[in-house]
Formats: C-alpha cells, structure tokens, sequence
C-alpha cells in the first residue's frame, strides 16, 4: 500500500499557526516522522492562499524537501500556487491534488502536471457535485479524466482516479458504491489507472473514538477492491498492521482471520458472514458491525457499536 501522509493540512491549528510564523523546523520535523512511519509521499494541503500563494508554495516546498526525499502532493484548489510549488521541486516526481471533471479545471490543470512532469490526482467530480452511483463516477472517469489524459498525451500511469470517499455519517450509501467504482475501474480500462482514496473521510463527523476502526475496517474493503495508494495517517499503527496482515495475508491471530475472511468476501463480490465472526470476542463484533454500516446494511448511529 503506497500511504501518502495527510498530516499537513491547513485544517490543523498548528499548521495554520506554524504557516503564520514561518516555522519550517515545524514542517520539516512532521514531514520526517512521518516519512520514518512509513509515509511513501507527504501531502501538503495549504488551502487556497489566496493572498500570499506566490511566496507560501515554493517557501513549504523548499522546507520540507529539504529533509525528506520522498515525492510530495501539492494540495490545493490554487493551481497557480500549485504551479509556484512544482517550479521549485527538484527530488522526486511530484503528485498535483487536484483536477475534477469541472470543464475550466479539467482544461488545465492535467496541462500544468504534464508540464512538470507531475502525477495528477484525478477527483470523479462533476460541476454538479458528488455523485452517488458507481455507474456514475465511473463514466466521469472514463468519459472525461481519462480521454483528458489522452488528449493531451499525459502518461495513464500517472493518472491516479480519486472516487470519493464520504462520511458514513450523512452520507452512508456511498461507501459501497465507491466500493464498486474502485472495482468496475479495474476493468474498465486497460491498463487501469492507479486508485486513491482520502481513507479518513469515511469517519468524518463521527466520534473520535471510532473513526480509527471504521478507518480500518473500510481499508480492508477498498484493499479488497482495488485499491493501491492512499490519504491516510501514518501514525496510525493499528491501520498499518491491518494493512500488513492483508498484504501477508497473516492468519495467526482471531481477529487478522476475520479481517481476511471479511477482505475475501469483498474481493470474490460476496457478503461478508456472520458465521464468521466469533461472537463472544467484542473486538471481532465492532469489527463486524462497523462492515454492517460500510455496506449500507444497518444504518449509522453514533452509538452502533452499542446496539
């Protein structure tokens, strides 16, 4: 699994603070500890800037690339600051985050990555919005971001297709049907384009002391699918050896069988079985009840894992 590390995100008071006061020792430290967690690439989600893009970009760029080897992905809906920041790269191939099928972006934001030789995170996204059904972001993969790629002669294999991933709480039906989109796209086009998810969107608005098991749990399922890279947090120890188990397919433990009997299921496009979950274990009945709620099978409360 290819994680790149979420961990620098202007939603964090401390990153917008340390942005503040030009704090590069902040951002060189998280971006190392996350590389030494296991981080492929670092995520660098400055927001928009509206005011200050031009000198912020190439200033966060110059700090973390500074100690860190690994690519980064500039995160942003500015691509002239994304284009400040790619001009100044000079390690590993860069990830733009990103383009959606909106006509003005899709026009040219795949023309600034090809220009850097950049990969391009690719958002199944419509002017309209998110929509629900596999069927749906599946053609604006294949109608529209991938013809774009071609149009212009940029590589399919950096083209990495981003379907979405919702909160279960609001927004419950979408979790399988990402699930599907993940699956249909590695059929639809040959050969498919590398997938990516935000994983921890999925437990946005839910309480802190679930979103780390509905994190894992749906992780097994996009495993399942097709799933190769993500957005993901890689401090979370409990997530990486979930990833680990599934990867060595490690049966040595009640709950890692469960885990890969859930994971086979979804792979062989079946429902996962009550039968195999052992009942008197709490840990395998979250698990089992958060795969309920990712499948659309119960619906979400906050306070499922007590019912």
């Amino acid at each position: 699994m290819y994680i790149i590390g979420e961990n620098i995100h202007i939603i964090a008071d401390s990153v917008k603070k340390a942005i503040k006061e030009r704090d590069a020792k902040f951002f060189q430290e998280l971006a190392v500890k996350q590389v030494d967690a296991g981080a492929d690439a670092i995520d660098l989600n400055l927001g928009r800037r509206k005011h200050d893009w031009e000198e912020i970009f190439p200033w966060m760029v110059k700090a973390v690339e500074a100690v860190v080897d690994v690519p980064l992905s500039l995160d942003s809906t500015n691509i002239d600051g994304i284009e400040a920041g790619l001009k100044v790269i000079t390690k590993a191939q860069p990830i733009i985050n990103s383009t959606s099928a909106v006509a003005g972006r899709l026009e040219r934001v795949p023309l600034v990555a090809k220009q850097y030789n950049a990969r391009l995170i690719a958002l199944t996204m419509e002017k309209s919005g998110i929509p629900v059904s596999a069927d749906e972001r599946v053609n604006i993969a294949l109608e529209k971001l991938i013809p774009r790629a071609l149009e212009i002669d940029f590589p399919i294999s950096d083209l990495i297709i981003d379907p979405l991933v919702l909160t279960v709480s609001g927004c419950q039906e979408y979790a399988p049907e990402l699930m599907e989109t993940i699956r249909t796209l590695q059929f639809a086009w040959d050969p498919p384009p590398p997938i990516s998810v935000g994983l921890s969107n999925v437990s946005n608005a839910v309480p802190d002391e679930n979103r780390p098991l509905i994190n894992r749990v749906y992780c097994i399922m996009l495993m399942a699918v097709g799933m190769q890279m993500m957005i993901a947090d890689p401090f979370d120890k409990p997530l990486k050896e979930t990833i680990r188990i599934i990867e060595e397919r490690d049966e040595s433990t009640a709950l890692g069988k469960l885990y890969l009997k859930i994971h086979d299921h979804i792979a062989a496009m079946e429902e996962p079985s009550v039968e195999d979950v052992d009942m008197s274990d709490p840990e395998q009945v979250a698990v089992w009840k958060t795969s309920q709620i990712l499948l659309n099978k119960v619906i979400y409360a906050d306070s499922y894992l007590d019912n």
